[in-house]
């Protein structure tokens, strides 16, 4: 049974001085219910997270005190993801036939500050720096571009799209276009990612109410959710907070495992979607998961970029609405936001960021920490 999702819903993203993450939350599912035509009751099991603003469940304070289950998810960046997938599953194992998944945060400013233990790690990572995911970043996007023969140039073309893209989305946080030689010259963060090039720790978020087919229909306006996936990282992988390259030889890579297990239930290859949303932490993600989800071979992605490929006239656009680097990343919201994008586009209404030709299947891909990653494929 393929699910669809019949309504959803942003907050704005970015700085916003006194509203709550409870607040965007409210905000962004009023948003989706009032898409998709219903209201709060209608809604018969709920998902959601967020990393720094709360319990999702609580919610209900302000909704309304209805009595469905509803539960917290709790899976850094794949948040998001992962409670799209549980409401997908709710929906499919016939314990509803309306769901809801919501994800929303709202992170001070500065880096994010793990803390080892709560991820299974001896202090030692935090005292010797490993914690710090800017430095494994860095560290990975080396070893990739020169594994891979790529000019680090390229990293600061992929933050100039996404910066464009974002000067055209009227909820992104990032709303000026930044040439790529100003991002390049920018203040190296950890070589070779200039502080332009990566995403902010920030504030916003994102709702996605989804239905049997039955009640589908009867909504309308409805995009298919043909697959949806989510994996947890193998033996031989290269993960944040992980020190070295398990194993021998090219390390797996979670975001290929959930890539490919997505296109197979899909029944369809990358070669078929029209738009895609990838994780943009960094610049240097978006590199790597072009290839790890297999829309291009490694060490191709250069050319693709240099032709205007990823572009939003190109064979394959690429976070369209700017990604993390123009909305920044409020941790429970990205993976909901990324799957907002992709309704907006195979509706035909994401305004001057319009995918042209009327695009019918999608993508999106989400990464987070320690090694986990949720893909979906969207249909028209």
């Amino acid at each position: 049974m393929n699910v669809s999702i019949v309504g959803a819903g942003l907050s704005k993203f970015g700085r916003q001085p006194g509203t709550t993450g409870r607040e965007m939350a409210v905000t962004a599912i009023s948003a989706a219910l009032q898409d998709a035509d219903l209201t709060w009751p209608d809604i018969q099991v709920a998902f959601g997270g967020s990393d720094s603003s709360g319990l999702a469940d609580t919610l209900v304070s302000e909704l309304g005190l209805t009595g469905i289950p509803f539960t917290n998810v709790r899976n850094g960046c794949a948040t998001g993801g992962s409670a799209l997938y549980a409401a997908v599953n709710a929906v499919k194992a016939g314990a509803a036939e309306i769901a809801l998944a919501v994800g929303f945060d709202k992170h001070p400013r500065g880096a994010f500050d793990p803390t080892p233990a709560e991820w299974g790690l001896t202090d030692g990572y935090g005292s010797e720096g490993l914690m710090v995911t800017t430095q494994f970043f860095g560290a990975k996007i080396n070893r990739y571009l020169r594994t891979h023969g790529m000019n680090p140039a390229v990293l600061a073309d992929i933050a100039a799209k996404a910066y464009r893209n974002g000067s055209r989305n009227p909820n992104a946080w990032r709303r000026e276009a930044i040439p790529a030689a100003e991002i390049a010259a920018a203040e190296m963060v950890n070589d070779p990612l200039t502080k332009y090039m990566f995403c902010s720790p920030g504030e916003g978020a994102a709702a996605i109410v989804i239905a049997a087919p039955g009640v589908a229909k009867k909504l309308g306006r409805a995009v298919r959710i043909d697959a949806i996936t989510h994996r947890t990282r193998r033996f031989g992988s290269f993960e944040v907070f992980g020190p070295s390259v398990q194993g021998t030889g090219e390390p797996t890579s979670v975001s290929t495992d959930a890539a490919a297990a997505a296109f197979e239930q899909a029944g369809i290859g990358p070669d078929d979607v029209r738009v895609a949303q990838l994780q943009d932490t960094e610049s240097g993600a978006e590199l790597m998961h072009m290839a790890e989800c297999g829309f291009c071979e490694h060490g191709a992605q250069e050319k693709w970029i240099a032709a205007g490929e990823t572009e939003i006239g190109g064979r394959l656009p690429v976070n369209t609405d700017g990604g993390c680097i123009a909305n920044g990343e409020p941790i429970g919201a990205s993976g909901l936001r990324q799957v907002h994008e992709i309704v907006t586009q195979l509706r035909g209404e994401a305004g001057e960021r319009q995918v042209p030709n009327a695009p019918r299947v999608g993508f999106t891909h989400v990464y987070g920490a320690p090694g986990i990653s949720a893909c979906t494929v969207l249909t028209v």
